[in-house]
């Protein structure tokens, strides 16, 4: 069901893809400099080694433009793809450095989501931010303390923080499922390239496999998400009841 498009709805909308693009471009980038440094140029050549969006965008507008649009105002919340190319006879004669390069992307987006907590916890201990009275939202993990204002840009500030720590938190434990074409199948196929490592190629070069694998991804997640996403928060509120400063 599409949600009403309103002024607040666009605004949303647009620190939602903010937040999407960069992440997505930090993860790709990523791919392409673990490729180049073990020896591939592809992606380098194609102007991937950067944190520039556009290279990214221009691979793949479907998934980087459209799709976030759709899944925010259907769902509430952007996802979408990219992706980063590399010579597959590279990968086979350097799999571990395949299964590094495979890993790298997750890798970036864990590194995001650690830097968002760390501030997150950081503005709540300090008082400037402080848990919602009202429900929790993904956008809504923390909000500024009342004295600040409705106005405050420190609003801002919540919300991208927020999406930045629960994104990049999706967008690292999906990836590494081990399930074509998710990059945790590119680690398995680098680590194991005698055994697993050739049944995943088969499947990740698969169109059909492919969307099968991104079907089987999509249920099974909820039961690593939800978790990891309990444990995160956990952390992330000791010590704090809702609308209060430090206990």
């Amino acid at each position: 069901m599409i949600e009403a498009i309103t002024p607040d709805r666009v605004v949303e909308f647009l620190v939602w893809f903010l937040v999407f693009l960069f992440s997505l471009t930090i993860h790709e980038a990523a791919h392409a400099l673990l490729a180049r440094l073990g020896g591939d140029d592809t992606a380098y050549l194609g102007g991937q080694v950067s944190l520039n969006p556009l290279p990214h965008i221009r691979r793949e507008p479907l998934g980087t433009l459209l799709m976030p649009l759709i899944t925010f105002f259907m769902m509430g919340w952007t996802m979408g793809w990219a992706s980063t190319p590399y010579d597959p006879h590279w990968a086979r004669r350097h799999p571990r450095r395949q299964a590094l390069m495979s890993a790298a992307g997750p890798v970036a987006n864990l590194l995001v989501a650690t830097i968002a907590f760390v501030v997150l916890r950081l503005l709540l201990v300090r008082g400037i931010l402080v848990l919602p009275a009202d429900t929790l939202s993904l956008s809504r993990l923390a909000v500024p303390d009342p004295v600040f204002g409705e106005t405050s840009p420190l609003w801002a500030v919540a919300a991208t923080l927020s999406i930045a720590l629960t994104l990049n938190t999706v967008l690292f434990l999906f990836n590494l499922l081990p399930i074509p074409p998710m990059d945790g199948s590119g680690v398995a196929q680098g680590l194991f390239p005698d055994s697993i490592g050739r049944f995943m190629e088969s499947l990740r070069g698969n169109p059909m496999m492919a969307l099968l694998g991104l079907l089987v991804a999509w249920r099974v997640f909820p039961f690593i998400a939800d978790p990891v996403f309990d444990r995160v928060l956990g952390w992330l509120y000791a010590g704090f009841s809702p609308g209060s400063e430090a206990l």
